[in-house]
């Protein structure tokens, strides 16, 4: 049968090639598909909490990467891997590598100048990480994620909340993410910062 997938707003379509990268073929559906990347994010979330991880290691692109592969390792073969298509957002495809250091460039002039405080630090970067757009899918939830780890690890405050909910769901609580998103698009953190931290 193959993967069908319906996509809700703010999601990226996958390449039918990328579809091909599906390591569990039993799966057909999105319902199905969340389910295995929950529990594939699940083993992430475990592995970041037995480890300890300083912020110059945490700010490199094989952290990036790794952490993606870690994420959706058990269900896609191009886990960690940069896509290789343009997509609906994001940056050329040939431009994410050097899109990516700029960011992590900013990111520690950043923290070496406290240019923010640190959740806004951190929102800043989940956000341009998300705009990039690294991986043909799983985003939003790696950029949330590294967001946790790096205002966790990387500042020792509380991770954030995110809304407080499945975002991944259509419904009020992603339409708030996303109308934030589009604030961040223009310069204004304040909605996003806020968001996180509800």
């Amino acid at each position: 049968m193959g993967l069908d997938l319906e996509y809700i707003n703010g999601q990226t379509p996958l390449d039918e090639d990328e579809k091909e990268g599906l390591l569990i073929p039993t799966i057909t559906t999105r319902g199905e598909l969340d389910e295995f990347e929950q529990l594939n994010i699940e083993k992430a979330y475990e592995w970041i909490y037995k480890n300890k991880f300083k912020i110059e290691k945490m700010l490199t692109e094989d952290f990036i990467k790794n952490l993606h592969r870690i994420m959706f390792g058990d269900v896609w073969k191009w886990a960690g891997e940069f896509r290789t298509t343009d997509k609906n957002i994001g940056v050329d495809h040939s431009q994410i590598r050097i899109e990516l250091k700029k960011l992590i460039d900013d990111c520690k002039y950043w923290i070496e100048n406290s240019t923010f405080e640190p959740d806004e630090i951190v929102v800043r970067f989940t956000h341009r990480i998300v705009k990039i757009h690294l991986f043909p899918n799983g985003n939003g939830r790696h950029s949330r994620l590294i967001g946790d780890i790096y205002i966790n690890h990387g500042f020792g405050k509380k991770p954030f909340s995110w809304g407080n909910k499945d975002i991944q769901q259509k419904g009020e609580v992603r339409g708030k993410y996303l109308e934030a998103l589009r604030k961040a698009d223009e310069g204004n953190y304040t909605k996003l910062i806020e968001f996180a931290r509800k």
